[in-house]
């Protein structure tokens, strides 16, 4: 070996030996001998609170973070939706609201710690957990398994992302101490050991042997039974109507020695259209995390700030019940991020076990009532089929889903005509249920009804021979959970009327978020048109009042009259409204998608009717109090009581 070879190899040696500067005492490991975490080689234990960056604006970042720093939080807990990042495969996306690593750094700069969710899976309530819907391109795909298919498309991913992740290790001078691999598996119908063994290996080829990698399950043996494997920690997750000795007991089971830790502590729970909005007692949250932290358990609570389902990205839990677009979760922070009892009710108990850090809290960011804003008819969405989708249609003989077309989310058009004269009424029906997950049903125009996915698979229409008849199927949010978040979208089987298999479809798959932004949408309709019936645009704008000071601020928007559809304001897109089922009625609006230098433009797609609407004018409203509370007709059960568990695909 050559002179030059061996002070080459000294020097690589001496390099490798030593860490880069500052970061040389850095490090974060388990103890199992202490059952407790160290931390630069001291006993830690960290209080955590989740929060989603993908469910609140960058512009807030900081904010957020603030105020769970000063409520005694070390770390944040956060999810990583693959399907956020690689819309479509090969197209990444990390700026913005998707900069992760932006978040991460600025998590690392206030002083908090990150406990780092990266999936491939996430459940979240999420659209499809998180998962990228192009995976359903191959329909036999068998997710969260070891099919080869599956497993290539998450080597792929997280060798894109977690490169990125290791520079921000704790070890190596950032904010990560803990990395989860997948989530809650043992709630998963597969129990593919061979899966969670290929993942361990791909996070260690990634990220080195020194990452604390970890698991997270329901507090039964059954989940921890497949949900963990040997190299991954198991922790535990459970809310307040839980045995907290108990649950760190099953913990014991798959992990005898090391830090007790619930990954999921439930501050409150999830919402679903057409039921009630949950509310999870604050002595019950206070009390429950009182006796954890007495322990000497880890904990993060899930959530401290939920958030907002802004767009598509709402999940849904089985039998199929999607999520609104409010993420408030009830949590501590609201889905505005202000300040509620629960929150310095959960301080004070931090307070007793640690020290809070001084000075003020962030106050609550002020919100305006900017009043009613009229907006006009401007086309139906078949009036503007040439500019929603320019592409033209796909003709085929029977339905195609939405993920055979390639379309992820938001809406599509199927048109048929009448194969012959249907006088008296007739049954046009899905056969076996398979509008996913709504669609608008019309005659040349006329409206006929609704097809709703597991509450009405068929309704009667009339209509003569060679008419169109369109139908406009909606995704409502693909299921988060259980054994079927291979949720395929749009009409997955024949249509039939009567007797009659109707075929020769012309398919038109619908951008609408993109005819918005540049201003496509065509205004060609009376505005004194009485038609308020079929899915249609409105059209509105509103110009920040002059002389009030510290304006633009927060606002919240409602729909007297409306009954179900989609808004963008400035072409930003809000997410979905139905005030008709409830419990939401407004939706969060944040300040940084508004303007004080030019009238801010409103986009409404309702998709059934407008009960209030005066000579031509329809109106929205501007409020400063939310309201995601509205009684409906349906009951939930004991939210205190029940776990993310119960809601499996055997429900």
């Amino acid at each position: 070996m050559s002179t030059v070879s061996v002070l080459l190899l000294l020097l690589f040696a001496a390099v490798t030996s030593h860490p880069a500067t500052g970061t040389s005492q850095r490090t974060f490991e388990i103890d199992y001998d202490h059952n407790c975490f160290r931390k630069d080689g001291k006993p830690f234990r960290y209080i955590s609170g989740s929060l989603h960056y993908s469910r609140v604006p960058s512009f807030y970042w900081k904010d957020r973070l603030l105020k769970m720093k000063m409520a005694g939080l070390d770390a944040v807990q956060t999810y990583v939706p693959w399907n956020f990042h690689e819309p479509v495969p090969g197209n990444y996306q990390f700026t913005g609201d998707q900069d992760i690593e932006a978040f991460l750094r600025l998590a690392n700069e206030l002083g908090l710690l990150i406990v780092l969710r990266a999936g491939p899976y996430i459940c979240a309530e999420w659209d499809m957990g998180g998962l990228p819907a192009w995976l359903l391109e191959k329909e036999t795909i068998s997710l969260r398994s070891s099919d080869p298919d599956y497993l290539a498309a998450v080597d792929k991913w997280m060798g894109v992302f977690l490169p990125k992740i290791k520079p921000l290790l704790y070890e190596n001078g950032g904010p990560v101490i803990t990395v989860q691999v997948e989530n809650e598996y043992g709630s998963y119908f597969r129990c593919d050991y061979e899966y969670l063994r290929h993942l361990r290996t791909l996070f260690r080829f990634h990220l080195g042997e020194r990452a604390v990698l970890f698991t997270t399950d329901g507090n039964g043996d059954q989940y921890l039974r497949c949900g963990s494997i040997l190299g991954l920690y198991a922790t535990v997750d459970f809310g307040p109507g839980s045995n907290v000795t108990a649950s760190f007991i099953t913990q014991r089971h798959s992990e005898p020695k090391g830090p007790l830790v619930n990954s999921e502590f439930y501050t409150g729970w999830l919402d679903h259209w057409g039921e009630r909005h949950s509310v999870v007692p604050t002595q019950a949250v206070v009390r429950a995390l009182d006796e954890i932290l007495s322990h000497g358990a880890s904990v993060n609570m899930y959530m401290f700030i939920g958030g907002t389902n802004f767009g598509y990205w709402n999940g849904a839990n089985t039998p199929y019940a999607p999520q609104p677009t409010s993420y408030d979760y009830d949590a501590p922070l609201s889905e505005a991020g202000d300040l509620t009892e629960k929150y310095f009710a959960i301080r004070e108990v931090i307070r007793k076990f640690k020290a809070i850090p001084e000075g003020p809290v962030p106050p609550t960011t002020p919100k305006f009532a900017y009043g009613k804003v009229a907006l006009t008819k401007a086309s139906t969405v078949v009036g503007a089929i040439e500019v929603l989708c320019q592409v033209g249609p796909i003709k085929s003989v029977y339905p195609l889903t939405f993920d055979q077309l390639k379309q992820y989310v938001g809406f599509m058009l199927y048109r048929t005509t009448l194969p012959k004269n249907y006088s008296e009424p007739t049954l046009l029906s899905s056969f076996l249920n398979g509008i996913h997950d709504r669609a608008y049903v019309s005659v040349d125009g006329v409206p006929q009804g609704v097809l709703e996915r597991n509450k009405c698979i068929s309704i009667n229409i009339t209509g003569k021979a060679g008419t169109n008849l369109d139908l406009l199927v909606e995704s409502m949010g693909r299921v988060n959970f259980g054994r079927f978040n291979n949720d395929f979208k749009g009409i997955l089987t024949n249509i039939t009327l009567g007797q009659d298999v109707l075929i020769n479809w012309m398919i038109y798959p619908l951008n609408i978020d993109s005819a918005v932004i540049h201003r496509l949408i065509p205004h060609t309709l009376d505005d004194s048109s009485s038609n308020y019936s079929v899915p249609a645009f409105y059209q509105g704008s509103f110009t920040i009042p002059s002389g009030i000071p510290d304006l633009p601020q927060d606002t919240f928007i409602q729909f007297p009259g409306w009954t179900k559809g989609q808004i963008w304001i400035n072409g930003f897109n809000l997410g979905r409204y139905w005030p008709a089922r409830g419990p939401q009625v407004t939706l969060y609006v944040p300040v940084h998608i508004l303007t004080t230098s030019a009238p801010n433009n409103i986009t409404v797609l309702e998709l059934e009717k407008v009960s209030a609407c005066d000579k031509g004018k329809c109106f929205v409203e501007f409020v400063d109090v939310p309201i995601l509370n509205a009684t409906t007709g349906h009951e939930t059960k004991n939210i205190e009581l029940f776990s993310k568990k119960e809601w499996s695909g055997d429900l």
